[in-house]
């Protein structure tokens, strides 16, 4: 059986028994069986050891004689885990949507290390339950006679089961006032999160803005807002001027917002956006911030954005990011529509997770 095979079978039987169900049928002793559930339950945070696990468990199915705990060529005994994971099983994780990594759980530097991954391993892998979860687990693969196959459907379930939680129908609510909008975004930034990505929420609810914006306002008639790019995109990279970008009909930039999440608007950071305008012929640039300005840096930037103005001719714009949503949303015809709109971003955005999405339907719920 070729590794995809594999997989896929695995994958098709875990999809039968996990179907509309949140226990899991399996034959794994409770201690195995809550070390996969575990890593399973935590995987978005550990998106390298669920690589390295199901690769582990495929590979020990096809290559029984194989320890995989020796999981690199250069170790004595070892196999080449990384080519499998990337080759197989990655991909496959990416094709069920289930957590995954770019392109490997082995560039991972806790999971890298050049050891085997039994007891003696120094990886540093966190929480200390998760590292206990990962070495518990490939102890299991090579010394004891559990089957992998029931290792590697078990696992498959679990994540089903984690990712059919995850799909939840967020919350619309409608024919709120603008303070009443006002307030479950600030709710929902300020909500104490364990999880990363919080910093996306508010460029989020400024695209939702802007998506009405561009849609009604005469000054953004012949503009294009441009799609959002991925949260972890350097603006040199990607070639835009900030997280959010409208442009003109020939493509040059005419608008940007630069949003920062808890880091006051220092001189540097103001520094960083003349320069992007110096090279461009655009008309503003936001740089909005949930925090506040360095006081100290104030005249300064005050001295940058007159500058700047008289110079280049585009109006710099340093403000925070609550007080600009709070005069856009007064701005535009419907607060339904910005609803619908953040609400459609928080559901498909890449960057959002599980618990950003459960604390908004929380939120919206519990609200009075």
């Amino acid at each position: 059986m070729t590794a995809d095979a594999l997989l896929n079978a695995t994958y098709d039987e875990a999809m039968r028994k996990a179907s509309g169900r949140t226990t899991i049928v399996s034959n794994v002793p409770e201690r195995i069986g809550q070390y996969l559930n575990y890593i399973a339950a935590n995987a978005e945070l550990s998106k390298g050891v669920l690589a390295v696990v199901a690769t582990s468990i495929a590979y020990k199915i096809l290559h029984p004689e194989q320890d995989v705990r020796r999981h690199q060529a250069t170790i004595e005994g070892g196999y080449a885990g990384r080519g499998f994971d990337s080759r197989y099983v990655t991909p496959f994780l990416k094709r069920c949507k289930f957590p995954a990594m770019a392109e490997s759980g082995w560039l991972t530097r806790s999971l890298e290390q050049k050891s085997p991954y039994d007891r003696n391993y120094k990886g540093a892998i966190t929480p200390r339950a998760m590292k206990e979860a990962f070495l518990g687990t490939m102890e299991c693969l090579e010394e004891t006679d559990v089957k992998p196959e029931d290792m590697l459907g078990h696992l498959f379930q679990a994540l089903i089961i984690e990712r059919e939680k995850k799909n939840i129908r967020l919350a619309t609510p409608q024919n709120l006032s603008i303070s009443d909008v006002f307030a479950l975004l600030e709710r929902h930034f300020s909500h104490p999160y364990k999880c990363h990505g919080t910093s996306r929420l508010p460029v989020l609810a400024l695209y939702a803005v802007y998506e009405c914006l561009v849609a009604e306002l005469k000054r953004y008639d012949g503009k294009q807002l441009l799609p959002l790019e991925s949260h972890t995109s350097a603006d040199t990279r990607s070639g835009r001027m900030g997280d959010i970008d409208v442009a003109n009909a020939d493509g040059t930039p005419f608008e940007a917002v630069e949003v920062k999440f808890d880091v006051p608007i220092s001189y540097n950071i103001v520094e960083v956006a003349k320069e992007k305008i110096e090279t461009s012929r655009i008309s503003r640039y936001y740089v909005l911030s949930t925090a506040n300005v360095v006081a100290k840096d104030k005249e300064r930037i005050d001295e940058a954005v007159r500058q700047i103005k008289n110079t280049h001719g585009c109006n710099l714009i340093v403000n925070g990011v609550m007080p600009s949503l709070k005069y856009y949303l007064r701005l535009i015809d419907s607060v339904n529509a910005f609803v619908d709109h953040y609400t459609a971003l928080l559901a498909a955005d890449k960057s959002v997770m599980f618990e950003h999405r459960a604390a908004w339907n929380q939120i919206v719920g519990q609200y009075k």
